[in-house]
């Protein structure tokens, strides 16, 4: 396979346990739709259906896939500041030189963010499930009721 930035061969190095394509010359990496996955997994642990939308905003790239040499679109990865390549065949996913390490730092900040939301929700229902049992309403029905009984009285 050649590269898509340099048309330099292709060659296979493992990063942690997945097997990518990179470039010897311009340091671009090819990854295909699992492989992908896998890099985002290294570090996010809530699993893909919490992940969100992979792709925003499709637009032609001059790049041509380097399996089947299609014209791949670039698209916004996952709402952040990232721009990737993907060939629209399913072959794969083009990251220039360092996007892996931006891939893994936006996840991370997505799994932090995502644990936080958890966090804030268990919270909630827990205020929530408090709010509906008979000691609060009690309390609050004393409440109404202290309130009522001053405005009987007749103040002097």
């Amino acid at each position: 396979m050649k590269c898509p930035n340099c048309n330099a061969e292709l060659v296979q190095k493992k990063r942690d346990r997945i097997e990518t394509e990179v470039c010897p010359s311009c340091e671009g990496m090819w990854l295909s739709c699992q492989e992908l996955a896998q890099l985002e997994d290294e570090v996010f642990d809530f699993g893909d259906d919490k992940k969100g939308s992979l792709m925003f905003g499709f637009d032609a790239s001059a790049r041509k896939c380097p399996q089947c040499e299609a014209a791949m679109k670039s698209f916004q990865y996952r709402l952040y500041d990232l721009e990737m390549d993907f060939c629209e065949e399913g072959h794969g996913y083009w990251l220039e030189a360092g996007e892996d390490k931006r891939v893994l730092e936006l996840m991370k900040k997505e799994e932090i963010d995502l644990g936080r939301k958890a966090l804030a929700e268990d919270r909630f229902a827990a205020h929530l499930q408090f709010l509906r049992t008979g000691a609060f309403r009690d309390r609050l029905r004393d409440m109404a009721a202290a309130v009522l009984d001053r405005r009987s009285k007749p103040t002097f």
